[in-house]
């Protein structure tokens, strides 16, 4: 079983950066590809980026490749998603994800577990 609590979100001005961090309970953190997906109001959620269980590969949208950074630290059970020059549109609910079998796969049906989701917003 594995927990997963994002933090980082809050209100930016559209330019802005914002670094959001989801830190993961467990001792199998390292062998886990995480994910980072984006839920805006009267959407669907989305895929935003992918990182495998060691680092080596790593996966975006096409909305929001070159703008944002998904990192991990397995020796502190973290994954980050680095978010700069933010877009109105980028104003969501960004949820982790971990993967038990660690490959950084884009489909939602490949994570089983999900943290609680934190808000981004992004004013214009």
């Amino acid at each position: 079983q594995v927990q997963l609590v994002e933090s980082g979100g809050g209100l930016v001005q559209a330019g802005g950066s914002l670094r959001l961090s989801c830190a993961a309970s467990g001792r199998t953190f390292s062998s886990y590809a995480m994910g980072w997906f984006r839920q805006a109001p009267g959407k669907e959620r989305e895929f935003v980026a992918a990182i495998s269980w060691s680092g080596g590969s790593t996966y975006y949208a096409n909305s929001v490749k070159g703008r944002f950074t998904i990192s991990r630290d397995n020796a502190k059970n973290t994954v980050y998603l680095q978010m700069n020059s933010l877009k109105p549109e980028d104003t969501a609910v960004y949820y982790c994800a971990a993967n038990p079998n660690g490959l950084p796969y884009r489909e939602q049906m490949s994570y089983d577990y999900w943290g609680q989701g934190t808000q981004v917003t992004v004013s214009s």
